[in-house]
């Protein structure tokens, strides 16, 4: 639906666990910190205009290991674009390879902060993320 967005860091020794593994839910955090990456870049603010963006699912599937010192990419986009929520696909590669570690879904519904109401994305940030 959506182009792709990239999003990298170093995993860091606190985030593995005792084999040197990164934790599973470092994997959320990534899927988070890579979305609110991918709404900045096109203009859009978590909470703006009185609205927010609760997470109503997440789920990742771990296929390889990620380590300590790796450089993990996540790769963002809309998988589906409804008239209250955002479905968002990341997949998960490891340095220069384009093979896919992991794959991670959330889904975001857009909400009046007041009420906490599930409300209609407004056209202008719809637009932003068409």
């Amino acid at each position: 639906m959506s182009d792709q967005f990239e999003w990298s860091r170093l995993v860091e020794f606190y985030e593995t666990d005792l084999a040197g593994i990164t934790h599973f839910s470092n994997f959320y955090r990534w899927m988070e910190s890579a979305e609110h990456d991918f709404l900045r870049m096109r203009g859009v603010a978590l909470h703006q205009e009185g609205i927010g963006w609760p997470r109503v699912n997440a789920s990742a599937d771990f296929k390889k290991p990620i380590k300590f010192g790796d450089l993990i990419r996540v790769t963002v986009s809309i998988a589906e674009l409804r008239t209250r929520s955002v479905r968002y696909a990341f997949e998960f590669r490891v340095n220069e390879s384009d093979e896919i570690h992991a794959t991670g879904e959330i889904v975001s519904v857009c909400v009046d902060l007041a009420t906490m109401k599930a409300i209609e994305i407004p056209s202008r940030i719809r637009g932003l993320l068409e």
